[in-house]
């Protein structure tokens, strides 16, 4: 097959070139190549999306198209440049199109939308309402431009693993190689829910080869807070549960960020974010390695891309202790 990668040079994009260069076909990525280096092995095309005609260089037609893009202009631009050359169309969404983050247990195929984004207003970059309401824009861009019978539509959820540029699930996997007693937000009952960056590549490569389309959230099956941090942690340490409210006192901020405890969102607000019902998922397709895999494979990536690999966010060795003793002391 002639697979085009629209992108291609960060975490995913690279995951889903170098899985389609495993299966033999032949792979173009097409980016700007300011963010990240294509994989060894594709043919690099190096272009604008923002200018309508900066996808001019692509020529001939494809079998499958995978796009990751969270700006309506470049899916747009995308849409028209490539108009009657694609076989099938992956585009690669976002959990955050979702409008409704406290119900658990919610399905691709009835839960409700986002409204997209105005066309005054499609900056995925103001927050996180915005990217959502710009990733539903894209949607409807690229069903409408190639037609649902040849669109897969894969509402990513929380994507983890070697390269993650985010820096969330390696807080964790830092946070395991330091020792000591661990802070855990909320309760153990609390839903987590990721994926494997690896396996979302695998589905996506097979999804083309396969023409699977429709809409399905990529991301596990979800999981508890504590059966995560069982695997996460090194055996025989138990970590000391700290509630969301007395988190909020102490100033700890959820998700991302300086001063946060990444992977974790106050409920019931955000109860359904991590909890979605995905064996629709499963049965088309999508598998899912153990957990323990994806955090031996991240700790090995860390310690062989050097001290400067991932981004550090969340609580800093002295902030983590400074929370649990207040929470000792209360």
């Amino acid at each position: 097959m002639r697979i085009l990668v629209l992108g291609g040079t960060v975490f995913l994009g690279r995951a889903v070139a170098r899985r389609a260069l495993a299966a033999g076909h032949d792979v173009t990525c097409a980016a700007r190549g300011a963010s990240g280096n294509p994989v060894d092995g594709v043919r690099f095309v190096r272009v604008d999306r923002t200018d309508p005609a900066g996808l001019a260089a692509l020529t001939g037609e494809f079998d499958a198209v995978v796009d990751v893009a969270r700006h309506p202009e470049q899916v747009r631009n995308a849409a028209t440049a490539l108009a009657g050359r694609v076989g099938h169309f992956t585009f690669v969404s976002t959990g955050s199109v979702y409008s409704d983050t406290a119900t658990p247990g919610q399905r691709a195929d009835t839960a409700p939308l986002l409204p997209p984004a105005p066309s005054d207003a499609e900056d995925p970059t103001r927050d996180a309402e915005s990217y959502g309401a710009c990733k539903v824009s894209c949607e409807r861009i690229v069903t409408e431009a190639f037609g649902a019978g040849s669109v897969f539509v894969c509402r990513a959820g929380l994507i983890v693993g070697p390269e993650d540029p985010s820096g969330r699930f390696e807080y964790w996997v830092r946070r395991a190689a330091r020792g000591g007693e661990v802070l855990a937000p909320g309760t153990p009952d609390e839903a987590v829910q990721l994926v494997d960056v690896r396996d979302l590549a695998d589905w996506i490569v097979t999804a083309g080869e396969g023409k699977l389309t429709g809409t399905y959230d990529g991301t596990g099956a979800p999981t508890t807070r504590a059966a995560f941090l069982a695997d996460v942690l090194p055996e025989g340490v138990e970590p000391t549960w700290v509630p969301q409210d007395f988190l909020a006192e102490q100033e700890v901020a959820p998700w991302s960020g300086a001063r946060s405890v990444p992977l974790w969102l106050p409920v019931p607000e955000y109860a359904g974010f991590l909890s979605r019902d995905v064996s629709a998922s499963l049965a088309a397709g999508l598998r899912t390695r153990p957990l323990a895999e994806t955090v031996r494979d991240t700790a090995a990536w860390l310690a062989a891309a050097g001290p400067e690999a991932g981004q550090r966010i969340g609580l800093t060795e002295t902030e983590e202790a400074e929370v649990l003793a207040a929470w000792h002391a209360r």
